[in-house]
């Protein structure tokens, strides 16, 4: 159940004041979360080439390459299931504790991969306990993303949300910087002989210390005030909903989330995971220049990041959505054309345009994709949006590609990707999506920075009622027709 308010009973006392100091507290604790998944992404992306060689060396060429990717792309099959299972779990038990978990499991992952004896030394051993590795980390990684988004829009006030959910994406370039910045730095200093040998370990034995400082500060913190408002709402504590009238009554904006997970994720695994690969194994770029490259974008991207959150709150996060997507429609061919031209300027020009536009997503969807849903089903629907679309075309975006360019021998499939995946994209934001800026979540009550603008938003809660009001009330329609059908038969 969420908050229960009516169009004219929006009063004072129901009017969230979220504790900015808190919020931020909260922002920072899931970043460093977030950070250290894409840590692992980063270093597992960037040393694509050599784990291939590590652990696949009975197979030669691209192929290997496409091997190290399916290695990656694996660990995506089980986060769906993760979110369904970690996600039910945030709606029953809190955010908090379960972000808790997620954390950990992490960490243990990520540092096992690094201990794994090569496959000279253990045979197909070795790839199997890699692949084990994976699983584990794809699994947690069902819950961690999407709690943070929860708990990251459950956590500010309704006209900030934009910029502080921004933060979280700061987290993950962050992790990525970490990761790429520490492989192109170890490549740098031992060279690539050393670093097939042992040195490519040293990133994955880092996990543990950092994983350990996240788990502290999310200990920290308190639950989210939207999580707690339903809680005391509810008539029964038991109360929650299952998981298959999660899927019946909520279909409609499961559906959505999916769709905008998709171009989101194709556009992020593309220019992130896949991107360093393509032009070492592809395009034949020096391994060091081509990491320093893109390491270079992602320095860049952060404050763009930010800036993107910040108008998403004024100008509205659809919006700039919908000009990220018609950016990638109308640029993405001539960027991948840049690309592979070879110089280092035209290179870098490139690279730039297609994370600027993955930039627009970063700044707006943390705060977009969490108000789909309502408070007592968002950290399960967000998961398993999340998660399932994330499987089926984001983890898998640098092994289709790759595979697709060994097939065609054309360097511009990307690009056909991502105007495709942009196409579809922009239909769905454009007709398909509610913009929520500046509004409540959908499930609760107004939240406010200051004490001086409760009675603003009292006199707009009673003028116009809560927006999500009527979706609440067809929802509640459906599930108490099918439950008195049922107790008719």
């Amino acid at each position: 159940m969420d908050y229960k308010g009516t169009k004219d009973s929006v009063t004072k006392d129901d009017v969230t004041v979220v504790d900015i100091g808190a919020a931020k507290k909260a922002v920072t604790a899931t970043s460093i979360g977030n950070a250290m998944e894409w840590f692992d992404f980063g270093i597992y992306s960037y040393l694509a080439v050599t784990i291939g060689k590590v652990f696949f060396p009975e197979v030669d060429g691209p192929m290997q390459l496409v091997y190290a990717f399916a290695t990656f792309a694996v660990a995506f099959l089980v986060r769906p299931i993760g979110g369904i299972f970690f996600g039910m779990l945030g709606d029953r038990m809190g955010r908090k504790k379960v972000l808790a978990i997620t954390l950990v499991m992490m960490a243990i992952a990520t540092l096992a991969i690094g201990l794994i004896p090569s496959y000279e030394s253990i045979g197909v051993t070795a790839s199997i306990l890699l692949l084990i590795a994976r699983l584990v980390q794809g699994f947690s990684t069902g819950g961690e993303y999407s709690g943070a988004m929860t708990f990251i829009a459950e956590s500010t006030p309704d006209k900030k949300r934009g910029i502080m959910a921004s933060w979280l994406e700061v987290g993950t370039l962050t992790g990525y910087i970490a990761g790429s910045g520490l492989v192109t730095l170890l490549t740098f200093i031992l060279g690539s002989e050393t670093m097939l040998e042992w040195g490519w370990r040293i990133p994955f034995l880092i996990a543990g210390p950092i994983g350990i400082v996240g788990l502290y500060l999310r200990n920290q913190l308190e639950e989210t005030p939207a999580f707690e408002a339903m809680e005391k709402a509810k008539d029964n504590k038991k109360e929650h909903i299952s998981l298959k009238e999660l899927l019946v009554f909520h279909k409609n904006p499961l559906l959505i989330g999916i769709l905008l997970v998709f171009f989101y994720n194709v556009t992020n695994y593309m220019v992130l995971s896949y991107m360093p690969s393509h032009l070492t194994a592809v395009l034949g770029y020096g391994e060091t220049n081509g990491l320093l490259l893109i390491l270079i974008v992602m320095c860049v991207m952060i404050p763009i990041v930010l800036l993107m959150g910040y108008f998403s709150d004024r100008i509205g996060g659809k919006n700039i959505i919908a000009g990220g997507l018609t950016g990638l429609i109308i640029f993405s061919v001539p960027a991948f054309y840049m690309i592979g031209t070879g110089n280092t300027w035209l290179v870098f020009l490139g690279i730039l345009i297609l994370a600027i536009f993955l930039a627009a997503f970063q700044g707006t969807m943390p705060s977009l994709l969490p108000s789909l849903y309502f408070t007592d089903v968002r950290y399960g629907a967000l998961s398993i949006t999340y998660n399932l679309s994330a499987s089926l075309f984001g983890g898998t975006t640098p092994l289709a590609v790759a595979w697709l360019i060994n097939e065609t021998a054309n360097n511009y499939v990307p690009s056909y990707y991502l105007t495709a995946a942009s196409v579809i994209g922009i239909v769905v934001v454009l007709f398909l999506v509610k913009d929520p800026t500046g509004k409540p979540l959908r499930g609760s009550p107004p939240a406010v920075e200051k004490e001086q603008e409760i009675q603003a938003a009292v006199k707009k809660g009673q003028a116009e009622g809560l927006w999500w009001k009527e979706e609440k009330k067809e929802i509640e329609g459906k599930i108490q027709a099918q439950k008195s059908e049922e107790s008719l038969n």
